[in-house]
């Protein structure tokens, strides 16, 4: 590792990115001689930048939207989670290669494990809606832990099917109108869509049917307390909000980087909080 590492976050537009808070605040906390930076990559220049990355003079990187397939793309190799996702977020050399990965699904996991103790010890089905880029890594994620089935909900059907294909059968895809069937089943139910953030439409369901010890998690973490959560909360659920999600996802990435493997802390996801704040 060099004597000051430089590591970066890529994507375009980045301004809104909270990962050069987040680093930047584990470089201090542990007195670690680094740097982590915003790097706005336009689409049409995206290529080019991975194929030189390691003359960029970064160790490695995040990478957000819209570049995280152009990354998979580009990588010399990756671990099992990328390969599954089909996307990259997280970039590092090793041995003079570009290495790729995907954390959201250890994010999402350790998330799930700080909140709810012992979650997964009886796993049962779980409800997914949205059959986007995160709902990739939240399907890959609930299969490593053993939920089953897995009933994805989109509101376009198709795109819930091509997905559930490269996950296998134990995903079921359903159309959004489906959705009341499976309700009552559901141990864990999980948005990965945008509906519940702030300036977007409110995701509104009905969660009577739901059982009495169901999770409910949303990835949405602007506003913290989306309408799901609210919504569960007043029905007596245990509920994960998306930050959490959004700080351990980083964890992987600041240990290949700066050689010390970071906590999440009460403090951090305070300073976090602070930067939601008009």
């Amino acid at each position: 590792m060099s004597e000051n590492p430089k590591a970066c976050v890529i994507g375009w537009p980045i301004a809104h990115s909270r990962s050069p808070t987040i680093h930047k605040f584990w470089l201090k906390e542990y007195g670690i001689a680094g740097d982590y930076l915003p790097v706005a990559i336009e689409p049409d220049r995206i290529a080019a930048f991975l194929k030189d990355f390691g003359g960029s003079g970064y160790v490695g990187g995040n990478v957000t939207v819209p570049h995280k397939e152009a990354a998979f793309a580009a990588v010399d190799d990756m671990g099992p989670a990328a390969r599954a996702i089909g996307a990259v977020n997280t970039l590092w050399i090793s041995s003079g290669k570009l290495i790729g990965d995907n954390t959201d699904s250890i994010g999402f996991l350790a998330n799930l494990d700080d909140a709810v103790d012992n979650w997964d010890n009886f796993p049962g089905a779980a409800l997914v809606l949205g059959a986007g880029g995160a709902a990739r890594a939240i399907l890959f994620a609930l299969l490593e832990r053993g939920l089953a089935p897995i009933y994805l909900v989109n509101r376009t059907l198709e795109r819930a099917e091509i997905l559930a294909q490269r996950f296998g059968a134990t995903v079921k895809p359903l159309g959004w109108d489906m959705m009341g069937r499976v309700l009552g089943e559901a141990r864990l139910l999980v948005n990965t869509t945008t509906l519940g953030m702030t300036g977007s439409e409110a995701l509104n369901i009905d969660l009577g049917p739901m059982r009495d010890d169901a999770i409910v998690t949303d990835l949405v973490y602007a506003p913290l307390e989306t309408p799901l959560l609210a919504a569960a909360r007043a029905r007596g659920l245990a509920t994960v909000d998306g930050l959490g999600m959004l700080l351990h996802q980083a964890v992987p990435g600041f240990e290949h980087w700066f050689g010390h493997r970071p906590t999440v802390t009460a403090e951090l996801r305070a300073t976090i909080l602070k930067t939601f704040e008009v």
